[in-house]
Formats: structure tokens, C-alpha cells, sequence
């Protein structure tokens, strides 16, 4: 499938292979008003997918407030959510729609074939983890350092720059800034054109351009979380955190 991102925030568009974690059961669905044949919107607690199989595409609405935490049971949901429509032969695309980008919302948006944001300064998209006081894993560095280059991912990386929406437009974060009403019609238009090109070469072409980031990761994942949860527990990095949140508790007071 093809994955377009979209944010009010970013809207990702995405046309994607298969990924799978346990979990969760979609918790409903119901008949999706102005949807292709059939359609159906259904979704959980998280996630919302409301899906138009006359046009092949389906729009992901991330729903976990405030800031669409990448929990474990949201990413659960996530995935579900996104096997159902991968299963269903009826969907060529995904639009994922979602608010601001920091972190791990900023490798989700990675992840997409294309990144559509907002013009609007509320909304920014990057990797911040040094802020918090931790370092991004290799993973987020790599999907980072492919999309923006090594030099001017280096930099993102050590001052932990959130971009706003022209900023990351010229970096190569995102590749549309439009209006906010125009947001989901752009990402539309985009996924089309990626919907052109016969799913297999595209599918080929783009799993050929990320199998080296992709072998990195499964072949050290588990040392990776290792090394992470180590890191994240020492006394000197916990304090880091907490003095980060207090930061954020004062700037919202």
C-alpha cells in the first residue's frame, strides 16, 4: 500500500508492506457517509479509519489525546487497523492524519511515501530527543539521515530541532505545505499519483531503497532495547527527564 502523511500536523500518505504486532480487537464500525460501495469507517479507541474502496484509499485519524503518544496500545491499535485494510485487496493507499510530529510522531511521518503539512507555526515535526535529555535510537537517525542527508541530519540530531512547516519544507522534512482546509484534498491528490505507478515496481523499487535500514534494525533490535533500557534508567538521565517536563508544565502554567 501507499502511506501519505498529512498533518494538521502532517498528513503521511502511505503505500506499505506488511508490519505485525499482537493485541487489540477493532472495537466497531459503521457505514461511512459519502464512502465508495460498501464502505465502512470502523476503528478502535485510538484510531479511527474511515475508508472509500470505489476510490482505493483509506484516511487514518490518529485520536489519542492530547498529543497522540505513541503508546504501546495505540501502536497496537495502529497496526491492526493497518493489517485490516492491507488484507483487503480493495485498498491500494493510506492517508494518516495526526497533529504536531516530535519524536516518534516524526518517524511515523518518515516512514510514509510522502509528508504533507499544515502551514501553520502551531505544528512542527522533528526528532527532539536530545531536549529530553536521551539520544534518538540508530533507527530514527537512519530513517532521518536518508530522507534530509547525513550533514544536515547531524545537526537535527544535536540541537534537536523541531522544524515549522517552512523550515522543514526546505530541509526536505516534508515535501508540501499547504493551507490547513487543504491539507486532506492535497494528500488526495498526492496518493493518486503514486497509485499510477504499478503497485509491484513501486513496492520493489522502495523496499530496495530501505532494506539496508530495514535489515539494521531487525538484525540489532533486540540489542537496541537492551542498550535503551539501560540508558533510560540510569539516576543522571531520569533527572534529565523530569527537569524537561517540569520545563513544559511551567511553559503551559
Amino acid at each position: 500500500m501507499a502511506l501519505v502523511a498529512a498533518v494538521r500536523g502532517p498528513v503521511r500518505v502511505l503505500l506499505r508492506a506488511g508490519a505485525r504486532l499482537p493485541g487489540a480487537a477493532l472495537g466497531w464500525t459503521e457505514r461511512a457517509a459519502g464512502g465508495g460501495d460498501g464502505a465502512r469507517r470502523f476503528g478502535s479507541q485510538r484510531v479511527l479509519v474511515e475508508p472509500d474502496a470505489g476510490a482505493g484509499v483509506a484516511v487514518m485519524k490518529f485520536k489519542n489525546p492530547p498529543v497522540n503518544s505513541l503508546s504501546l496500545e495505540f501502536l497496537t491499535e495502529l497496526v491492526i487497523s493497518l493489517e485490516k485494510l492491507e488484507n483487503d485487496k480493495s485498498f491500494r493507499g493510506v492517508i494518516l492524519t495526526s497533529g504536531a510530529c516530535p519524536a516518534g510522531g516524526c518517524l511515523v511521518a518518515l516512514s510514509c511515501d510522502y509528508r504533507i503539512l499544515a502551514d501553520n507555526p502551531r505544528y512542527c515535526i522533528g526528532l527532539n530527543e536530545t531536549q529530553l535529555g536521551i539520544i534518538a535510537p540508530f533507527w530514527f537517525k537512519d530513517t532521518l539521515e536518508n530522507t534530509i542527508g547525513h550533514r544536515a541530519a547531524e545537526r537535527a540530531l544535536q540541537l534537536g530541532l523541531l522544524f515549522p512547516p517552512a523550515e522543514a519544507l526546505q530541509v526536505g522534512l516534508v515535501d508540501q505545505v499547504v493551507p490547513e482546509e487543504q491539507v486532506q484534498s492535497t494528500a488526495l491528490s498526492a496518493i493518486a499519483q503514486w497509485m499510477a505507478i504499478p503497485d509491484h515496481a513501486r513496492q520493489l523499487t522502495k523496499a530496495m531503497m530501505r532494506k539496508a535500514t530495514a535489515s539494521r534494525l531487525i538484525t540489532q533490535r533486540d540489542a537496541d532495547v537492551q542498550n535503551f533500557v539501560s540508558f533510560i534508567s540510569k539516576d543522571s538521565i531520569q533527572k534529565s527527564l523530569q527537569r524537561y517536563l517540569q520545563r513544559l508544565k511551567e511553559k503551559k502554567g
